[in-house]
Protein backbone atom coordinates (compact mmCIF):
# COMPACT_ATOMS: atom_id res chain seq x y z
CA UNK A 1 0.00 0.00 0.00
CA UNK A 2 1.22 3.48 -0.89
CA UNK A 3 -0.33 6.58 0.71
CA UNK A 4 -0.44 9.70 -1.54
CA UNK A 5 2.80 11.66 -1.31
CA UNK A 6 0.97 14.87 -0.42
CA UNK A 7 0.26 13.51 3.06
CA UNK A 8 2.49 14.67 5.91
CA UNK A 9 3.16 11.01 6.70
CA UNK A 10 3.31 8.36 4.01
CA UNK A 11 3.09 4.63 4.48
CA UNK A 12 4.17 1.85 2.18
CA UNK A 13 4.69 -1.84 2.76
CA UNK A 14 7.56 -3.87 1.35
CA UNK A 15 7.05 -7.56 2.08
CA UNK A 16 6.26 -7.56 5.81
CA UNK A 17 7.96 -4.23 6.59
CA UNK A 18 5.89 -1.04 6.94
CA UNK A 19 7.77 2.14 6.04
CA UNK A 20 6.49 5.34 7.63
CA UNK A 21 8.01 8.43 6.05
CA UNK A 22 7.90 11.91 7.53
CA UNK A 23 6.84 14.06 4.60
CA UNK A 24 7.22 17.73 5.54
CA UNK A 25 10.59 18.40 3.90
CA UNK A 26 9.90 22.11 3.39
CA UNK A 27 9.38 22.39 7.17
CA UNK A 28 12.42 20.24 7.98
CA UNK A 29 10.00 17.46 8.98
CA UNK A 30 9.28 19.22 12.26
CA UNK A 31 6.86 17.35 14.49
CA UNK A 32 3.72 19.42 14.21
CA UNK A 33 0.54 18.51 16.05
CA UNK A 34 -0.72 16.89 12.86
CA UNK A 35 2.43 14.85 12.24
CA UNK A 36 2.59 13.64 15.85
CA UNK A 37 -1.04 12.53 15.56
CA UNK A 38 -0.46 10.87 12.18
CA UNK A 39 2.52 8.91 13.50
CA UNK A 40 0.59 7.76 16.56
CA UNK A 41 -2.39 6.66 14.43
CA UNK A 42 -0.12 4.76 12.05
CA UNK A 43 1.55 2.93 14.94
CA UNK A 44 -1.85 2.03 16.38
CA UNK A 45 -2.94 0.68 12.97
CA UNK A 46 0.24 -1.37 12.63
CA UNK A 47 -0.09 -2.87 16.10
CA UNK A 48 -2.95 -5.13 15.02
CA UNK A 49 -1.87 -5.57 11.39
CA UNK A 50 -0.59 -9.14 11.30
CA UNK A 51 0.83 -8.63 7.81
CA UNK A 52 3.37 -6.19 9.27
CA UNK A 53 6.25 -7.72 11.21
CA UNK A 54 8.60 -4.72 11.43
CA UNK A 55 8.55 -0.96 10.90
CA UNK A 56 10.99 1.56 9.42
CA UNK A 57 10.63 5.27 10.19
CA UNK A 58 12.28 7.41 7.52
CA UNK A 59 12.00 11.00 6.24
CA UNK A 60 11.92 12.87 2.95
CA UNK A 61 14.28 15.75 2.26
CA UNK A 62 17.71 16.63 3.66
CA UNK A 63 16.61 16.75 7.34
CA UNK A 64 15.27 13.76 9.28
CA UNK A 65 13.43 15.98 11.76
CA UNK A 66 14.18 19.31 13.40
CA UNK A 67 11.96 18.58 16.40
CA UNK A 68 8.83 20.42 17.49
CA UNK A 69 7.15 22.93 15.22
CA UNK A 70 8.23 26.11 16.99
CA UNK A 71 6.11 28.37 14.78
CA UNK A 72 3.04 26.34 15.68
CA UNK A 73 3.87 26.59 19.37
CA UNK A 74 4.68 30.30 19.24
CA UNK A 75 1.37 31.04 17.53
CA UNK A 76 -0.38 30.11 20.80
CA UNK A 77 1.38 32.78 22.85
CA UNK A 78 -1.71 34.91 22.27
CA UNK A 79 -3.98 32.49 24.13
CA UNK A 80 -5.39 33.76 27.48
CA UNK A 81 -2.98 31.43 29.32
CA UNK A 82 -0.08 32.37 26.99
CA UNK A 83 -0.24 28.92 25.48
CA UNK A 84 0.32 26.86 28.63
CA UNK A 85 -2.57 24.42 28.02
CA UNK A 86 -1.62 23.95 24.37
CA UNK A 87 2.06 23.44 25.19
CA UNK A 88 1.11 20.76 27.73
CA UNK A 89 -1.16 19.08 25.19
CA UNK A 90 1.58 18.94 22.54
CA UNK A 91 4.32 17.76 24.91
CA UNK A 92 2.11 15.01 26.30
CA UNK A 93 0.91 13.98 22.83
CA UNK A 94 4.49 13.76 21.61
CA UNK A 95 5.53 11.77 24.69
CA UNK A 96 2.64 9.37 24.14
CA UNK A 97 3.64 8.87 20.50
CA UNK A 98 7.26 8.15 21.51
CA UNK A 99 6.02 5.59 24.02
CA UNK A 100 3.85 4.02 21.32
CA UNK A 101 7.07 3.34 19.39
CA UNK A 102 8.58 1.62 22.43
CA UNK A 103 5.40 -0.31 23.26
CA UNK A 104 4.72 -1.47 19.71
CA UNK A 105 5.12 -5.28 19.81
CA UNK A 106 7.10 -5.11 16.57
CA UNK A 107 10.65 -3.82 16.04
CA UNK A 108 10.99 -0.24 14.83
CA UNK A 109 14.08 0.86 12.88
CA UNK A 110 14.95 4.51 12.26
CA UNK A 111 16.44 5.43 8.89
CA UNK A 112 18.27 8.73 9.38
CA UNK A 113 19.47 10.51 6.26
CA UNK A 114 20.33 13.90 7.74
CA UNK A 115 20.07 16.09 10.80
CA UNK A 116 17.93 14.85 13.71
CA UNK A 117 17.54 17.46 16.41
CA UNK A 118 15.55 17.84 19.64
CA UNK A 119 12.34 15.77 19.33
CA UNK A 120 13.73 14.43 16.04
CA UNK A 121 16.70 13.03 17.95
CA UNK A 122 14.22 11.78 20.55
CA UNK A 123 12.35 9.86 17.84
CA UNK A 124 15.56 8.13 16.74
CA UNK A 125 16.41 7.28 20.35
CA UNK A 126 12.90 5.89 20.90
CA UNK A 127 13.24 3.43 18.02
CA UNK A 128 14.55 -0.05 18.81
CA UNK A 129 17.27 0.15 16.16
CA UNK A 130 18.71 2.92 14.00
CA UNK A 131 20.63 3.11 10.74
CA UNK A 132 22.24 6.44 9.84
CA UNK A 133 23.78 7.93 6.74
CA UNK A 134 27.38 9.01 7.12
CA UNK A 135 26.01 12.53 6.57
CA UNK A 136 23.56 12.32 9.47
CA UNK A 137 24.06 14.17 12.73
CA UNK A 138 22.22 14.39 16.03
CA UNK A 139 21.69 17.19 18.51
CA UNK A 140 19.56 18.36 21.42
CA UNK A 141 20.04 22.13 20.95
CA UNK A 142 17.08 23.43 22.94
CA UNK A 143 19.46 25.02 25.44
CA UNK A 144 20.55 27.42 22.68
CA UNK A 145 17.05 28.93 22.46
CA UNK A 146 16.20 28.82 26.16
CA UNK A 147 14.13 25.64 25.95
CA UNK A 148 16.00 22.70 27.49
CA UNK A 149 15.35 19.43 25.66
CA UNK A 150 13.73 17.80 28.68
CA UNK A 151 11.47 15.31 26.89
CA UNK A 152 14.14 14.35 24.34
CA UNK A 153 16.40 13.82 27.36
CA UNK A 154 14.24 10.89 28.50
CA UNK A 155 14.91 8.84 25.36
CA UNK A 156 18.48 10.10 24.90
CA UNK A 157 19.54 9.21 28.44
CA UNK A 158 18.24 5.66 27.92
CA UNK A 159 20.51 5.22 24.90
CA UNK A 160 23.66 7.20 25.66
CA UNK A 161 25.91 7.14 28.77
CA UNK A 162 25.16 9.94 31.24
CA UNK A 163 28.19 12.15 30.69
CA UNK A 164 27.70 12.07 26.90
CA UNK A 165 23.96 12.69 27.18
CA UNK A 166 24.60 15.67 29.44
CA UNK A 167 27.21 17.00 27.02
CA UNK A 168 24.68 16.91 24.17
CA UNK A 169 21.96 18.48 26.34
CA UNK A 170 24.10 21.23 27.89
CA UNK A 171 26.06 22.27 24.79
CA UNK A 172 23.51 21.63 22.04
CA UNK A 173 26.42 20.67 19.78
CA UNK A 174 25.72 18.23 16.93
CA UNK A 175 27.17 14.74 17.07
CA UNK A 176 28.20 13.20 13.74
CA UNK A 177 26.92 9.77 12.75
CA UNK A 178 30.12 7.85 13.49
CA UNK A 179 30.28 9.39 16.98
CA UNK A 180 26.59 8.63 17.51
CA UNK A 181 27.31 5.00 16.68
CA UNK A 182 30.18 4.89 19.17
CA UNK A 183 27.86 6.33 21.84
CA UNK A 184 25.15 3.76 21.15
CA UNK A 185 22.56 6.09 19.62
CA UNK A 186 22.66 4.29 16.25
CA UNK A 187 23.52 0.73 15.25
CA UNK A 188 24.95 1.21 11.77
CA UNK A 189 26.46 4.02 9.71
CA UNK A 190 26.23 3.53 5.96
CA UNK A 191 27.05 5.42 2.79
CA UNK A 192 24.80 8.39 2.10
CA UNK A 193 21.77 7.40 0.08
CA UNK A 194 21.82 3.77 1.21
CA UNK A 195 20.41 4.24 4.72
CA UNK A 196 16.80 3.50 3.75
CA UNK A 197 17.68 0.22 2.04
CA UNK A 198 19.98 -0.71 4.92
CA UNK A 199 17.22 0.00 7.45
CA UNK A 200 14.73 -2.09 5.46
CA UNK A 201 17.27 -4.93 5.21
CA UNK A 202 17.78 -4.82 8.98
CA UNK A 203 14.02 -4.77 9.57
CA UNK A 204 13.62 -7.76 7.24
CA UNK A 205 16.22 -9.74 9.17
CA UNK A 206 14.26 -9.26 12.37
CA UNK A 207 10.91 -9.80 10.61
CA UNK A 208 12.11 -13.28 9.61
CA UNK A 209 12.04 -14.32 13.29
CA UNK A 210 8.99 -15.54 15.17
CA UNK A 211 6.75 -12.51 15.69
CA UNK A 212 5.55 -14.01 18.97
CA UNK A 213 9.11 -14.34 20.25
CA UNK A 214 10.06 -10.83 19.14
CA UNK A 215 6.99 -9.40 20.88
CA UNK A 216 7.89 -11.18 24.13
CA UNK A 217 11.51 -10.09 23.91
CA UNK A 218 10.88 -6.44 23.09
CA UNK A 219 8.42 -5.99 25.94
CA UNK A 220 10.72 -7.77 28.37
CA UNK A 221 13.73 -5.70 27.32
CA UNK A 222 12.09 -2.37 28.11
CA UNK A 223 10.49 -3.60 31.34
CA UNK A 224 13.58 -5.19 32.87
CA UNK A 225 15.91 -2.32 32.04
CA UNK A 226 14.08 -0.10 34.53
CA UNK A 227 14.26 -2.69 37.35
CA UNK A 228 16.88 -3.36 40.03
CA UNK A 229 19.14 -6.28 39.12
CA UNK A 230 17.49 -8.95 41.29
CA UNK A 231 14.00 -7.93 40.17
CA UNK A 232 15.11 -7.93 36.55
CA UNK A 233 16.44 -11.48 36.81
CA UNK A 234 13.30 -12.65 38.59
CA UNK A 235 11.10 -11.10 35.92
CA UNK A 236 13.27 -12.37 33.05
CA UNK A 237 13.17 -15.92 34.43
CA UNK A 238 9.37 -15.75 34.48
CA UNK A 239 9.34 -14.48 30.90
CA UNK A 240 11.68 -17.24 29.70
CA UNK A 241 9.59 -19.89 31.43
CA UNK A 242 6.45 -18.68 29.66
CA UNK A 243 8.38 -18.33 26.40
CA UNK A 244 9.49 -21.96 26.67
CA UNK A 245 5.83 -22.99 26.67
CA UNK A 246 5.20 -21.26 23.32
CA UNK A 247 4.77 -23.34 20.20
CA UNK A 248 7.48 -21.39 18.33
CA UNK A 249 10.05 -21.98 21.09
CA UNK A 250 9.37 -25.71 20.94
CA UNK A 251 9.61 -25.66 17.14
CA UNK A 252 12.75 -23.51 17.12
CA UNK A 253 14.60 -25.69 19.61
CA UNK A 254 13.60 -28.89 17.80
CA UNK A 255 14.68 -27.37 14.49
CA UNK A 256 18.05 -26.45 15.98
CA UNK A 257 18.53 -29.99 17.30
CA UNK A 258 17.41 -31.47 13.98
CA UNK A 259 19.65 -29.07 12.03
CA UNK A 260 16.79 -27.68 9.91
CA UNK A 261 15.14 -24.32 9.38
CA UNK A 262 12.24 -23.62 11.77
CA UNK A 263 8.68 -22.99 10.59
CA UNK A 264 7.13 -20.18 12.59
CA UNK A 265 3.43 -19.94 13.43
CA UNK A 266 3.81 -16.81 15.60
CA UNK A 267 2.37 -18.43 18.72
Amino acid sequence: MQVPQSDILTRETIDSVAILTLNRPSARNCLSEGLISALHRALDDIRDDHAVRAVVIAANGPVFSSGHDLKELTARRGDPDRGRAYFATIMNACSAMMQAVVRLPKPVVASVQGLATAAGCQLVASCDLAVASERASFATPGVDIGLFCSTPMVALSRNVPRKHAMHMLLTGEPVPATRAQALGLVNEVVAAGTERDAAIALARRVAAKSAHTVKIGKEAFYRQIEMPLADAYRYAAEVMTENMMARDAEEGINAFIDKRAPTWEDR
